[in-house]
């Protein structure tokens, strides 16, 4: 028995290790990940992806859906940093159940599922607005970063331009 896992006698009274599930309170967003994830998702196009295989899938498909969305909830998208988080948080602990999967399973999942996944966060989504945790909208972001070469002194406004480029044409026709 690993070191880690190790039950411990004290007065003839088998003391076991807390259960992760005792640390991630009840009213946490990953219980309710995971719940809507067993209860209320449609996962046949998953399901069905495993059906016509030999052998039995690595991890739980839903185990896995759950782990995805749960992570894109709190702003996580790294493969390894989704199986850092598997090792080092306890609201991760709970959804793998102790047995998080490699960043390679991770990344092989989302890349074989991503239709299914991006179906699956839009039914969530529908299901937490219709359940009033969130509100639907618009938001746009751009993060778009252009390396320049021009200072606020070398820029030119839309007259000086015209007039440099009257003086270029000049140049160019003597």
């Amino acid at each position: 028995m690993s070191k880690r896992f190790r039950a411990w006698r004290l007065d003839e009274t088998l003391l076991i290790p807390p259960s992760v599930q005792d640390f991630v309170p009840v009213d946490h967003l990953s219980r309710f990940v995971v719940d809507l994830v067993r209860e209320s998702l449609d996962l046949t196009a998953i399901d069905a992806s495993y059906r016509g295989a030999k052998g039995q899938p690595p991890y739980d498909p839903a185990m896995m859906v759950a782990l995805l969305l749960y992570s894109y909830a709190v702003g996580i998208y790294s493969s390894r940093r989704i199986a850092g988080a598997c090792r080092e948080r306890a609201d991760f602990m709970m959804i793998v159940a102790l047995d998080g999967p490699d960043f390679r399973t991770i990344s092989e999942f989302r890349r074989r599922h991503l239709a299914a996944l991006s179906e699956l966060f839009v039914q969530m989504l529908r299901l937490a607005a219709t359940a009033g945790l969130v509100k639907l909208g618009h938001v746009a972001l751009d993060g778009t970063k252009v390396k320049a070469n021009a200072s606020k002194h070398k820029a030119m406004s839309y007259a000086h331009m015209i007039r440099r480029e009257e003086e270029l044409a000049a140049q160019v026709r003597v």
